[in-house]
């Protein structure tokens, strides 16, 4: 069996593979990224990922470093403002609102959003730039045997790698963590998403929007224009039921089920992509590594949609891992590296699924008296500015 050695080898290529991809080959690294399905890089395909990212700084900051962020950001709108509203009242209507904005605390807005389809589209493109760079989509992982000098994989082509570093970035059924035997405790929370576009009466002024009434945020998110329309993505989360309920409705009637549940902040809301729906889960790898290997993305945690954190400790954790290798490429894949990749990414990834896990608790509340207590704490904490700001940081990530 003949084997071929690349420095690094990626088990998926969704936006944090891909991602990964780009920045340790532009890095200098050799890099071979496979997914078994090809990408879909049109919004009108079948397949195609309607959900949007939310870039935060410090993602921003790795993008540039993997050479991405000069081609996404014309088409990224930027997130100056995340808005707070309260709608937990007897009746669906704004009760409370609280616009926490990134002036407070930055130069630079909170983040930049951007359609996933377009993500793709943009990084795939990129990666065909990059000499060192070997991307096979339609390409499987179909066996890993993690040794202490290397990580064997055979790939559904026939082909056998040798890679000094595997990352796992292939999803929450991550083939390659549950072929390396790593746990994963799981918890359902009996909700589903709703993911689409919508265009909209009134400009959103690039503020990001989350209505809390009960089953789980209503969130508003800014996009570019829409052919001369002002435009926002949505995830609408709700207890499973519900969800479905909403999936099924026709158009008009959903369309008038959203604007309500809006609270109306953008005037009338009209579809402008397909609903997709999927169910909303907390997860989290027991480790983050194994010989060779390290876990990252959502083959080491999922966290629900809740304040554009799930994609973004997936790029930490790119950072983290590419901070190292740079540091000293010869110990790349070693133990060492391994190890210390643990100690930077474990703490950070328990306390954000633990506070993401209680926030999400707190979205979903029916009774009333536990409504009016979550408003009643928003309003605390914001009228607060050293802790307002503080759980602004905390949000980015900064110190």
């Amino acid at each position: 069996m003949t084997r071929e050695s690349f420095d690094i080898l990626v088990s998926g290529g969704g936006v944090a593979g891909l991602a990964a991809a780009a920045a340790f080959g532009t890095a200098g690294f050799r890099v071979l990224c496979v997914d078994p399905a090809p990408p879909v890089t049109s919004e009108a395909a079948a397949g195609a990922d309607l959900r949007t990212t939310a870039f935060l700084q410090p993602s921003v900051a790795l993008l540039e470093r993997a050479g991405l962020w000069a081609r996404l950001a014309p088409e990224a709108s930027a997130l100056q403002v995340m808005r707070i509203i309260d709608a937990g009242g007897p009746e669906p209507v704004a009760r409370l609102i609280r616009d926490f904005d990134a002036a407070d605390i930055s130069d630079a807005p909170f983040g930049w959003n951007l359609p996933n389809w377009l993500l793709r589209r943009e990084m795939v493109a990129h990666l065909a730039t990059l000499p060192g760079v070997e991307f096979c989509p339609g390409v499987a992982t179909t066996s890993v045997l993690a040794r202490e000098d290397a990580c064997l994989v055979s790939l559904s082509n026939q082909r056998h790698i040798r890679a000094k570093l595997l990352i796992a970035a292939d999803g929450r059924d991550s083939f390659v963590r549950n072929a390396l035997g790593i746990a994963a405790t799981r918890t359902s929370y009996g909700q589903k998403a709703l993911v689409f576009s919508v265009t909209h009466e009134l400009p959103h002024e690039n503020v990001s929007t989350e209505v809390h009434r009960s089953g789980g945020p209503f969130t508003l998110v800014p996009l570019p224009p829409r052919n001369g329309l002002h435009a926002s993505s949505v995830v609408w989360m709700e207890r499973g039921p519900e969800a479905s309920r909403l999936a099924a409705l026709p158009d008009t009637e959903f369309e008038a089920e959203a604007f309500t549940r809006s609270c109306g902040i953008l005037g009338a809301l009209k579809l402008a992509t397909p609903r997709l729906m999927w169910p909303i889960i907390t997860q989290k790898a027991a480790e983050l590594t194994a010989p060779h290997t390290a876990l990252i993305a959502e083959a080491a945690h999922v966290v629900p949609p809740i304040g554009a954190q799930g994609l973004n400790m997936s790029l930490n954790d790119v950072a983290a891992l590419l901070d190292l290798a740079e540091a000293d490429p010869e110990a790349l894949g070693s133990a060492p590296m391994l190890a210390a990749y643990e100690r930077a990414r474990a703490g950070d990834v328990a306390l954000r699924v633990q506070g993401i896990d209680l926030l999400n608790r707190a979205s979903m509340l029916a009774p009333q008296p536990l409504r009016d207590l979550r408003a009643g704490a928003l309003g605390l904490f914001y009228g607060i500015a050293p802790v307002r700001k503080a759980l602004m940081k905390a949000g980015l990530g900064l110190r």
